[in-house]
């Protein structure tokens, strides 16, 4: 027992720096066994910088038969090594939830041996759970680069969702930190997956009893400020993964400086870019949710994010001749581009204004942040008609935080 409290530790500690950890799109009902993983997702809870730690997260084993520079498992980094048996993993994983400690495993592993030995292993605690233990929770389990496909496709009979880690946004960042991968290995399997889905998608429109196969889609993982690629790089890989590989989401993990003395990496004492990881994260939302096309936030002028401000704000200022926008006449896909007005506040708009023509007092009852919106928009009562904006003056106030309860004649002032 003080063995495996060991290695729990160990391995636990060793898979933290793995942030693609999300449980969102499972169905897996329970039928007749424990856990359930169906629609109700997996509660989280995050680390004070943002990392998810509700399941139980660990690595299979920390041994690595690569050398990347960047990650603490690397063989020639001098830490504890340890590693669970298949039994050990389906031992803790169940003894956790019965505990109720945990809804569901993400499991991982460094490379031993081979690819294909490894994903072997992993394939087999996810089977022994489902089959022998009759575990209907939730398992996230990583796709070890180049493993074999039928191997792969075993293992998507078993989890719910799979992820790859592309490690490096760049083939040329790869390339300068880890020589001995390549982002081949990353592409192919998720190709693999998401052909596989789509067969089997296909085939439920004309079978009855077609088994369940990823449900919750496919991950991966970017390492952001180990190598020097700009915002727009690292945003145009995300992009086109979106795009080619129907991924539900990329993951930007912050380069954490480990005791390292390889002269191409930030080292100890550099500052973890948190601001940037978030405003990585705020493009990518923009991206999938709003309707931005990457062009339109970061382009070969403008290839950094502005840590100051957040990205649909930069985007804004950059852009006065569209504004402001009248909430009254706009269509949806416009009024969700005003700074300050999310999803469902625009539909929240859409849907007041058959009512009658919105006004200022309304509008605050909404939700929006009001004081960032309304130097953007027009409502039925607006005193601000024409004129060009000075966006400005508008950042200005807008960092300085004194924009709040601002009388109608400063408000005009900034326009």
């Amino acid at each position: 027992m003080e063995r495996l409290e060991e290695k729990l530790k160990i391995l636990a500690d060793a898979a933290k720096y793995d942030v693609s950890c999300s449980s969102s799109g499972s169905k897996r009902k329970n039928t007749g066994g424990i856990g359930d993983a169906s629609y109700s997702g997996i509660c989280h809870t995050y680390t004070e910088d943002g990392r998810c730690v509700s399941l139980l997260k660990i690595l299979l084993t920390n041994h690595c038969i690569y050398d990347c520079a960047f990650c603490v498992s690397r063989r020639s980094n001098d830490i504890q090594r340890a590693a669970f048996t298949v039994e050990e993993v389906v031992q803790l994983t169940m003894n956790f939830y019965r505990r109720n400690y945990i809804e569901g495993l993400f499991l991982s592993s460094g490379i031993f041996k081979n690819a294909d030995y490894t994903m072997e292993r992993l394939l087999r605690i996810a089977k022994k759970l489902r089959t022998e233990e009759r575990y209907n929770g939730y398992i996230h389990l990583k796709t070890i680069p180049g493993a074999s496909e039928e191997l792969i496709q075993q293992a998507g009979l078993y989890v719910d969702r799979m992820s790859i880690n592309l490690e490096l946004p760049t083939d040329a960042g790869l390339k300068l930190v880890a020589p001995e991968k390549d982002h081949d290995s990353v592409r192919k399997p998720l190709a693999f997956v998401n052909d596989k889905l789509k067969q089997y998608k296909n085939e439920k429109k004309s079978l009855k009893h077609i088994p369940s196969f990823v449900p919750a889609g496919q991950s991966t993982q970017m390492v952001i400020g180990a190598t020097p690629e700009n915002d727009y790089e690292i945003m145009q890989v995300a992009d086109d993964f979106y795009t080619n590989y129907n991924l539900k989401r990329v993951y930007y993990s912050g380069y954490i400086p480990i005791a390292n003395t390889d002269s191409l990496l930030p080292q100890i004492g550099t500052k973890p870019p948190l601001v940037r990881e978030n405003r990585l994260y705020q493009t990518d939302w923009l991206m999938r949710f709003y309707g931005f096309k990457i062009h339109e936030i970061l382009n070969p002028e403008f290839q950094n994010l502005d840590l100051e401000i957040d990205p649909k704000l930069s985007w804004a200022l950059r852009h006065p001749h569209l504004f402001p926008i009248d909430i009254n006449t706009a269509d949806y896909w416009t009024i969700i581009r005003i700074p300050g007005v999310g999803r469902q506040s625009a539909m929240k708009i859409i849907q007041a204004r058959k009512f009658g023509k919105l006004r200022e007092y309304q509008l605050k009852k909404m939700g929006i942040a009001y004081n960032r919106a309304r130097h953007f928009m027009i409502c039925a009562d607006s005193l601000i008609t024409l004129g060009d904006i000075k966006m400005e003056n508008v950042r200005r106030h807008i960092l300085q935080g004194t924009l709040h309860n601002q009388s109608s004649a400063t408000q005009l002032s900034l326009f």
